[in-house]
């Protein structure tokens, strides 16, 4: 995340950072006001990745004791129940899925102003 979030400040076209410095812009006001505000698309998209990375390693971690949705999908591996599997899988996409959209909203909203 933070590696996109520096990439996206990074990518700032310089000639807008010059225009914020000619209207008399401090580097702090150049960092929030004209910098941040045009990286929201690569910070939201490393939120995003990290946030999926997380629940991807839900079911992984219940193979270490963990509890949640991913040890529902490894005790229904182990005891040969498709379906219970299946349906905490299914429960694990879907919050990814609504994760997602509400990430996307968000990045929307911002690239309004």
């Amino acid at each position: 995340m933070i590696k996109l979030t520096a990439l996206g400040i990074r990518q700032v076209p310089e000639s807008t950072k010059e225009a914020a410095l000619a209207f008399g812009a401090s580097e702090r006001q150049l960092l929030r006001k004209v910098e941040l505000p045009m990286a929201v698309p690569s910070i939201m998209a490393g939120l995003n990745q990290t946030i999926m990375l997380a629940l991807s390693m839900a079911t992984i971690s219940a193979f270490i004791g963990a509890e949640g949705l991913g040890a529902i999908v490894t005790s229904a591996l182990g005891d040969a129940q498709a379906g219970k599997g299946l349906l905490a899988g299914v429960a694990i996409a879907l919050v990814a899925m609504m994760i997602d959209r509400i990430l996307r909203g968000i990045r929307n909203s911002f690239s309004r102003i």
